[in-house]
């Protein structure tokens, strides 16, 4: 690795790379060196635009839904094929509905499912599909997005407050599980300018960004960026939830 790429020679894959942290990420680590490839489920334009746009060499888009984890193992496949290595995972993906936390029929048990089954046990699929690319490279990482709702039971439903939880725990165990040839991290977000919560708009962010100590909500940049710390400047850290929220959950 040099210092002026730090990520060269270094594959990576993004899954839910065509969100908002997902697709800044993206442009981040290629911009370090790394190959990138990202995923998506719906969003096959954003998708392939993003590619298209990031310097350097060997980048693809390939679709996977990560509540099929039949199709993580075949881009498994994929990447081993086309790369024989992995080095950093991402996981980005995930979807979310505003429920008032007051109104528990709302949150019904088809949304609770599905809840589980994209934001936590797709993480978890993702990270059982590349567990075995990310050994061989004998340094690889995985790096979860998770939230401070998991932490302090504020967020755009209860479920989904759960799910992060769920993510912090998972990072922890797994961080155990897979030493010392990968090591898990995760970065935990306070509100983010994306449109990843459908129905907030800039009157939400900027009431919101009022109550933050910095006085302003996340870009997506800023997760990304810690996301790029934990695999270039956080060597020796495993296991660990990283905060970025302006100072929110305080």
């Amino acid at each position: 690795m040099s210092d002026a790429l730090p990520l060269a020679g270094r594959i990576a894959l993004v899954v839910g790379g065509s969100g908002g942290i997902g697709s800044a990420t993206a442009e981040r680590l290629a911009a370090l060196g790394a190959s990138v490839t990202v995923t998506y489920r719906s969003r096959a334009e954003d998708a392939r635009a993003l590619v298209a746009r990031l310097p350097g060499a060997g980048h693809a888009a390939e679709e996977a839904a990560v509540e099929d984890s039949a199709s993580l193992a075949r881009l498994a496949e994929t990447m081993k094929a086309r790369h024989g290595a992995l080095h950093i995972l991402v996981n980005a993906a995930g979807f979310t509905k505003a429920v008032k936390h007051v109104d528990l029929d709302a949150l019904d048990d088809e949304l609770i499912d599905r809840m589980f089954a994209v934001n936590w046990r797709g993480s978890f699929a993702a990270v059982r599909s590349f567990a075995p690319l990310l050994k061989e490279s004998g340094d690889g990482l995985i790096v979860n997005v998770s939230s401070i709702a998991g932490t302090n039971g504020v967020g755009s439903n209860i479920a989904y407050c759960a799910v992060k939880a769920g993510i912090d725990v998972m990072t922890k165990s797994l961080a155990r599980a897979l030493a010392p040839a990968v090591r898990v991290m995760a970065v935990s977000p306070g509100v983010v300018d994306t449109d990843f919560v459908p129905g907030r708009d800039a009157s939400f962010n900027e009431k919101v960004s009022a109550t933050i100590p910095l006085k302003r909500i996340a870009t997506a940049g800023d997760v990304a960026d810690a996301i790029i710390a934990c695999a270039t400047t956080l060597k020796y850290s495993t296991g660990s939830i990283i905060m970025v929220d302006g100072g929110r959950a305080l």
